[in-house]
């Protein structure tokens, strides 16, 4: 099947603070040559601790960031080279679901005015009004005239959702859709989204930091540190069978419901450096200073992707028979 969305090694460079008056600006790399793709239909689980460039490359997907190199294609047209006149069309088929369901509403405007005005930016005909979009994610129709601060945490992010779904999106770029929301709405968040991509076959890049939900949701899972994609592969392999000792380490930090194996579980995990890693990183494998498994080569190579035994991609020197970056 032919990619809907195509991170083609992709670069996202921000300038920092100037450490003396007129010296040059240093340059902070949050997304560091990146590549992969997503097909119709798919979801693409993108996780990684806070920092690692997530968030980033979602908004450089959105064309909110601008790449510093690399490019990113949605459906054959360059994201960030888009002309003017053909922005709007674009933006309507990317859209985003944020981390905070509240601040990305207008306070100041019902539930129906918000959705109507979705629905007022698409220029096709569909067969979509408010009470049907409320439905669509669950909500009772007759509360179209509430105001946001009228409903619950779960509430607004399914205003959210049907927001994002009022312009019929090919592809949505959920970012931390879930991580402000308790335990129970989470789930009920997720298996929505998962309903409605099933029901109508919109994509989706599923950024959190929460392993066992991205697991849920996704066909295939991208695992993150640093700027980089260390492991790609099948959702239930790489949740399973983890090749990135990094990856590894996300799993460890998922509790266990049972005392004494979660005792054991601590003791054996793969125990984090605290603080901040060292600049020297950016040499060599960028996770060595966090790995009990580090080596030599380590220190100043760094890894390519490889094929890993899940049958995915993993960037670590345990493995031998580098390749070339794919998809």
């Amino acid at each position: 099947m032919s990619a809907l969305l195509a991170v083609d090694d992709l670069v996202v460079d921000f300038a920092g603070r100037r450490r003396l008056p007129f010296a040059p600006r240093p340059h902070q790399r949050a997304v560091d040559h990146v590549s992969f793709t997503i097909a119709p239909g798919e979801t693409l689980g993108l996780v990684g601790e806070s920092g690692s460039g997530k968030t980033t490359t979602g908004r450089a997907i959105l064309g909110l960031v601008a790449p510093s190199s690399g490019a990113v294609t949605f459906d054959g047209v360059d994201v960030a080279g888009v002309s003017p006149t053909a922005r709007g069309p674009l933006i309507r088929q990317l859209q985003p679901i944020f981390q905070n369901p509240y601040s990305s509403l207008n306070p100041a405007l019902t539930i129906r005015a918000t959705l109507t005005e979705a629905i007022a930016a698409a220029e096709e005909h569909l067969d979509r009004d408010v009470p049907r979009l409320l439905e669509l994610v669950g909500l009772d129709p007759a509360h179209a005239g509430r105001y946001p601060h009228q409903f619950s945490g779960g509430q607004r992010q399914r205003i959210a959702i049907a927001r994002a779904l009022a312009v019929n999106p090919r592809l949505i770029v959920c970012d931390e859709p879930v991580s402000a929301l308790d335990v129970s709405t989470r789930g009920q968040i997720v298996n929505l989204l998962e309903d409605l991509r099933d029901e109508l076959g919109v994509a989706y890049l599923f950024i959190a930091h929460d392993l066992t939900i991205v697991r849920h949701i996704s066909h295939r899972i991208a695992v993150m540190y640093r700027g980089r994609i260390v492991e790609i592969g099948d959702a239930d392999a790489v949740a399973t069978e983890p090749a990135h000792p990094y990856t590894r380490s996300l799993i460890d930090a998922v509790p266990i419901p049972d005392p004494e194996r979660q005792r054991r579980h601590r003791d054996a995990r793969l125990q984090l450096a605290a603080g901040r890693v060292p600049d020297d990183a950016l040499v060599g494998c960028r996770f060595r200073h966090r790995c009990p498994e580090a080596h030599g080569r380590c220190q100043t190579e760094r890894p390519a992707m490889r094929p890993a035994p899940h049958g995915g991609l993993v960037a670590c020197h345990l493995y031998p028979t580098a390749t070339t970056e794919s998809r």
